[in-house]
């Protein structure tokens, strides 16, 4: 028999590595996950500013005569009213938070689209510093209280960069 008091600390220091290396693994995990949520969050913001370009550009498109809104998303896509085809949006994105393209719509009392929001219910991580334009997403409480609408008595003239 051996008189060595040292038995089992291999094990012990691969249970240790082993443990390390879990919360090592659970932090990046971690920090990964907030990275890919304010990613998403930036990209909700891009995707909304242009759901509202072309909600303006629909709005104010001198071919149509005068100015009115859509009344579907994919009037944004395809217009014809002033005879001739004009694309004011590419194609109806999907909501980066959700991954769907199911989008809450805002629409006035005649059925007409002013904007749209996001159907997630999720807290934001951003909270302020946000755009002039977009002044009303400070504290939301949800990515559904962020809605992007186009009101050009709001955005002060009828151009389509708000």
């Amino acid at each position: 028999m051996r008189n060595c008091k040292c038995e089992g600390f291999t094990y012990f220091g691969i249970l240790i590595t082993v443990a390390l290396l879990g919360s090592s693994l659970a932090a990046i995990g971690a920090s990964w996950s907030v990275q890919k949520r304010r990613a998403n969050e930036a990209e909700l913001i891009l995707i909304g500013q242009t759901f509202r370009r072309a909600i303006a550009s629909y709005y104010n498109s001198k071919s149509a005569g005068a100015n009115q809104y859509p009344t579907k998303l994919d009037d944004l896509l395809s217009d014809t009213r002033g005879g001739k085809m004009e694309r004011h949006l590419r194609k109806v994105y999907r909501d980066p938070i959700t991954g769907d393209t199911d989008w809450e719509i805002v629409r006035l009392a005649d059925g007409a689209i002013i904007g749209l929001a996001s159907r997630s219910s999720g807290e934001p991580f951003k909270k302020d510093n946000f755009n002039p334009w977009e002044a009303s997403f400070t504290g939301a409480k949800c990515y559904c209280d962020w809605r992007f609408l186009y009101l050009p008595q709001l955005v002060g003239d009828t151009s389509v960069t708000p």
